[in-house]
């Protein structure tokens, strides 16, 4: 009883966690906090109705994914990424995961597979729901998998560590309307050639896929851009 009360706390504490990190997330990509801009533990408590524990968790989350800098005594400051350094990212990931597609289709075994099937279908449920945070979390869970599948171990910490710096921007651009379901397509379409072994369709494919995944993103960040043009205009 005492080892479930413990693990069911942990659990809670990681879920609330994550929400905070989530909403920071928006907030600073949306310009709510600049570039800069401390953040203070002791009003983002009052603002989340939370002890420090989540919120600290969801500051390191964040640092990891280069969105905050920890500085010693000093606290937590954004860092928000510059275009040019996004859209590097974004390049490299496409190749890291082109790659990842290549090896997967040669290399993947019938367990893994059930479990990439698995993984597009809980993306399917997440489309249908109309839920994009699920459908983000999913989406991870499918994309790691296929790292792992590609049997490199290198190349599988790469992609997981990149994947962990393009989180906010790859989460974000799920809102655009209508990529959630033109996403799903293009799981449907790589799941079928890891299936089939064809590792040129699936390189070719995971390419394309986080090609489009930067372009949606900067899509969002202008529409957000002239919206607040408009507002203060």
């Amino acid at each position: 009883m005492h080892y479930n009360a413990v693990t069911v706390f942990v659990t809670m504490t990681e879920r609330t966690a994550d929400r905070i990190r989530e909403t920071l997330e928006q907030a600073i990509l949306t310009g709510e906090f600049e570039d800069g801009a401390r953040l203070d533990e002791v009003r983002l408590c009052t603002r989340f109705g939370v002890s420090r524990t989540p919120v600290r968790e969801a500051l390191h989350q964040l640092a990891a994914s280069g969105l905050l800098e920890m500085r010693p005594r000093r606290g937590a400051f954004v860092r928000m990424p510059g275009f040019v350094e996004v859209v590097e990212m974004f390049e490299v990931m496409g190749e890291l995961e082109s790659m990842c597609g290549r090896l997967a289709a040669k290399r993947i075994s019938d367990v893994q597979l059930k479990a990439f099937a698995l993984a597009c279908e809980s993306c399917e449920q997440a489309e249908a729901d109309g839920d994009s945070d699920a459908y983000y979390r999913e989406n991870e869970t499918f994309h790691q998998i296929l790292y792992e599948a590609g049997g490199n171990g290198f190349l599988q910490s790469q992609a997981l560590q990149l994947q962990k710096r393009l989180q906010p921007f790859r989460r974000l651009q799920l809102r655009v309307r209508g990529r959630i379901r033109q996403s799903l397509d293009e799981h449907r379409q790589i799941l079928k050639a890891v299936e089939d072994g064809d590792g040129k369709a699936a390189e070719t494919l995971l390419r394309q896929h986080v090609t489009v995944q930067g372009e949606k993103f900067f899509d969002l960040m202008r529409g957000l851009d002239e919206t607040s043009v408009r507002r203060t205009g």
